[in-house]
């Protein structure tokens, strides 16, 4: 335990400014988007643009070009967030209908499968499958969350634990432990999310 806490805060000690910068950018967008908040789009449009630099220093280029779809998709959500009702309303938090839930699950095993495929057969990946699956069901969770949809923060869980996992064991307790704290984030913001989708099926079973 002593040895995980020392590699933990050796990654705090030796990390770079851009890496800095990302994770309080990563941190920050977590909680605004569980308080839906719309700050958590200029915040998660920085932080994607730090992370796509980062990614591209290194010569991840399949990753690097993923922060730009994320991008994308943050800048649709902020536009969607945004077209209200009214001037003062909030659009609310919503659930999916389960046809619209396993196509969605669907979809993202088909591009996990089919990535981590390509991967094994054409790079040397030490962990093919779980990298392809964390990244087709972050897309999942991306979407769903940008569409204010409640069960993006199920995906989010499963992409974390995975995460945190795959990290854990590839002993990067550093980075394990920075998805760690996106999980307990993550809890929050479903919890937070719920509590207002509730009220709102109240308002509507009230009117």
């Amino acid at each position: 335990m002593n040895e995980i806490w020392h590699n933990i805060w050796q990654g705090f000690a030796t990390a770079r400014p851009l890496d800095l910068i990302n994770l309080a950018l990563g941190v920050a967008g977590v909680c605004l988007m569980a308080r839906r908040s719309l700050l958590a789009f200029p915040v998660g449009l920085a932080a994607v643009s730090v992370q796509g630099a980062l990614f591209w220093q290194v010569k991840f280029y399949a990753d690097a070009t993923l922060q730009g779809f994320f991008f994308a998709c943050l800048a649709y959500g902020w536009w969607h967030w945004t077209r209200t009702g009214g001037e003062h309303t909030e659009r609310p938090v919503t659930r999916l209908k389960w046809t619209d839930r396993l196509t969605g699950i669907g979809a993202a095993s088909a591009l996990w499968l089919a990535w981590g495929a390509w991967q094994n057969a054409h790079t040397d990946a030490a962990q093919p499958y779980r990298d392809a699956f964390i990244a087709a069901f972050s897309v999942l969770g991306q979407v769903w969350q940008v569409r204010k949809r409640v069960e993006n923060w199920a995906v989010w869980t499963v992409v974390n634990l995975t995460a945190i996992t795959a990290y854990a064991s590839a002993a990067l307790a550093f980075t394990a432990f920075l998805y760690g704290v996106f999980l307990v984030l993550g809890l929050l913001g479903w919890r937070a999310w719920a509590r207002s989708l509730r009220a709102t099926d109240a308002g509507k079973a009230a009117a």
